[in-house]
């Protein structure tokens, strides 16, 4: 399980292994996995990040490594000296980080050992503009004393309706439809649809975006189940959701909509063994991480007939082989990880973010953090 967390500003602190920086906060799924213990964890380096500017006075160096929103990079240049240099190779990137103080990157960017390695030690803050911090490597950051902040909140509602928009538009055939009228066709009856209201969706990782897709579901009339290890069941009463098991979930959803985190345990976790429990007919949503489904297997699962459809914004290598069996299935509907690609989510993730590197360079507390554990400023 990953290890993450949230930081302090000028106390010491051993990283927390326990808390989980996902769309839940803290969930891993499915709840058959155990928890590493802290025994597990091979680093807990103290952080302690107090630096305002470099050795001779001079402003921090802010490398922002893929296009972040205009608002952000404003907020960051009063500040900082800001190097807004994309698409880099990792070669190049190992050259540049040794001179800079942060980086920022999106989802595409692999942050590895190497780039901490090539920074010698000069990295402090490594910023995810976004939730998912898995093409991060949490454990080296630590080991070399680099604090890792993300975005979690700025694009929830974003991924939340993204995921309410390829629901429908995967049960409507909405995407097929389209390019057959496109191609000059009239096919309706080829194109005939099925209902959402009094169907039942699991949702898989109650967190943020999870319970937004939740309350949009209910919306629609449709029966939220979720499954979430460590959400708090009050709170998925409060909007008229039942918690249950992970089992239970597969076995009973019409619809499965997908808002967990990429970790160790999660990868794959939809793979042949657990189509195989799932009522047949059912339709899968994944707006998380590709990772976490076995794309082989679900290409078995869409021929066998046990899914129906499968509607996908994200996949385990982006972008996808163009050949991809996947993506070329004709009951698959797909976009190009899209779920945080509205104007109003980029500007919030882009100040969401900018904001978080600045507080960490100052030495001030990043409640964002990832890799450090979280307390009050007294």
């Amino acid at each position: 399980m990953s290890s993450t967390a949230a930081v302090t500003s000028s106390a010491k602190l051993a990283v927390n292994p326990l808390r989980i920086s996902s769309l839940s906060s803290r969930s891993v799924l499915p709840s058959a996995i155990s928890v590493r213990n802290r025994r597990d964890i091979p680093h807990k380096r103290l952080i302690l990040v107090t630096c305002t500017t470099t050795g001779d006075g001079a402003k921090p160096t802010v490398l922002v490594a893929e296009k972040l929103g205009e608002a952000g990079v404003q907020l960051l240049e009063k500040f900082a000296n800001v190097d807004c240099s994309y698409n880099l190779t990792p070669e190049e990137l190992n050259t540049k980080i040794s001179l800079c103080d942060a980086l920022i990157v999106r989802s595409a960017t692999k942050v590895g050992r190497e780039v901490f390695e090539s920074s010698r030690g000069r990295l402090k803050v490594v910023g995810r503009a976004g939730v998912g911090i898995d093409n991060v490597d949490l454990s080296a950051a630590t080991e070399f004393g680099c604090l890792v902040v993300n975005a979690p909140t700025a694009n929830t509602i974003a991924a939340a309706e993204h995921g309410i928009a390829l629901l429908a538009a995967m049960a409507r055939n909405v995407s097929q439809a389209d390019a057959s009228v496109k191609a000059g066709e009239w096919k309706r009856n080829k194109y005939v649809g099925v209902s959402l209201v009094g169907k039942t969706l699991a949702v898989m990782g109650f967190g943020k975006v999870g319970s937004e897709v939740a309350r949009r579901a209910k919306g629609l009339g449709m029966r939220v189940i979720a499954h979430d290890p460590y959400a708090p069941a009050d709170r998925a009463h409060a909007i008229g959701v039942d918690l249950v098991s992970f089992d239970e979930a597969l076995s009973t959803a019409d619809f499965i909509s997908l808002h967990m985190p990429l970790t160790p345990a999660t990868s794959k976790m939809l793979n042949d063994e657990t189509f195989a429990k799932m009522k047949k007919g059912v339709r899968i949503v994944n707006v998380a991480r590709g990772g976490v489904i076995d794309e082989d297997a679900l290409v078995r699962a869409l021929d066998a007939g046990i899914v129906a459809q499968a509607a996908l914004d994200v996949f385990t290598k982006e972008p996808p082989a163009k050949d991809s069996k996947l993506v070329q299935h004709e009951r698959v509907t797909v976009t190009p990880h899209l779920g945080a690609s509205t104007m109003e989510a980029q500007e919030g993730v882009a100040l969401e973010i900018a904001e978080a590197v600045v507080g960490a360079l100052n030495g001030e507390l990043a409640s964002t953090a990832v890799n450090a554990p979280m307390v009050s400023a007294e």
